[in-house]
């Protein structure tokens, strides 16, 4: 089979991963905190060849999406006017721990809600047993706990519904291939450093939204799209071409 046949398949199937990056950006373009994804393409299986009195050339089959970059530049402040919703300005994460897992993620999403935690009362009923109690703390609404500025979970009384909490901002040295857990969260790797205290400023009643540039996304799936139909025609070109050879050689 012509080479340029698979160099067509892969380029398509390639072209429709990119088209499925920036669908996603421009699905979570109201999403608060979302960081946009960038693709970035790499060669692929290229080798060697030497030929008589020649340098070394490269021969291969194209290229592919080989991993995607976070764009961790700022989204545009929102004021919101809820005591729960918090942003950060400037660098920085908050700590999300999840009491299941023992994870604890990082994001800039800050649109927090109240949620509640059964323990101890620390007395017991008639028959000895154990009363328990329920205490709320901020939560991100997903079953994970913000973390303050020192590390702890965030009790909440019902005094606290109308004042600031001591929300935590946590930051790393570097960002570069920091695991992107879902649509807003983070999980570091060995690279990015050791956790360290944020220097951003702490905002109160406000989000951050979206950092998705919405024409950006646009023009990039449009790109996509004519890409992909390219590569299918070198695909049926490419095809032809061999059917015709074969049909010459009969």
């Amino acid at each position: 089979m012509n080479q340029s046949f698979y160099i067509g398949a892969v380029g398509a199937q390639q072209q429709q991963r990119r088209m499925n990056l920036h669908g996603n950006n421009i699905a979570n373009v109201n999403t608060f905190g979302f960081k946009a994804e960038k693709g970035r393409f790499s060669n692929l299986m290229y080798r060697g060849m030497r030929a008589i009195d020649q340098e070394e050339a490269l021969a291969g089959v194209g290229s592919a999406l080989w991993t995607s970059a976070t764009d961790f530049n700022s989204g545009s402040i929102a004021d919101t006017g809820r005591p729960q919703d918090y942003a950060i300005e400037g660098r920085g994460f908050f700590a999300l721990a999840d009491l299941a897992t023992g994870e604890v993620s990082f994001t800039r999403s800050g649109a927090f809600m109240m949620a509640s935690l059964q323990r101890d009362s620390g007395m017991v009923d008639e028959e000895g047993n154990p009363v328990m109690e329920n205490v709320w703390y901020l939560s991100d609404g997903e079953g994970r706990f913000v973390l303050s500025d020192t590390g702890n979970m965030i009790e909440m009384e019902e005094g606290d519904l109308f004042r600031q909490m001591p929300v935590g901002i946590y930051d790393f040295v570097s960002y570069n291939g920091m695991e992107h857990l879902d649509d807003t969260r983070f999980l570091p790797v060995d690279k990015n450093g050791g956790l360290q205290v944020g220097e951003g400023k702490l905002l109160w009643k406000k989000v951050e939204s979206s950092n998705v540039d919405l024409a950006e996304e646009m023009t990039k799936v449009i790109e996509s799209q004519r890409a992909y139909s390219m590569a299918l025609k070198v695909v049926t070109t490419s095809d032809e071409i061999e059917e015709t050879i074969n049909n010459l050689s009969r």
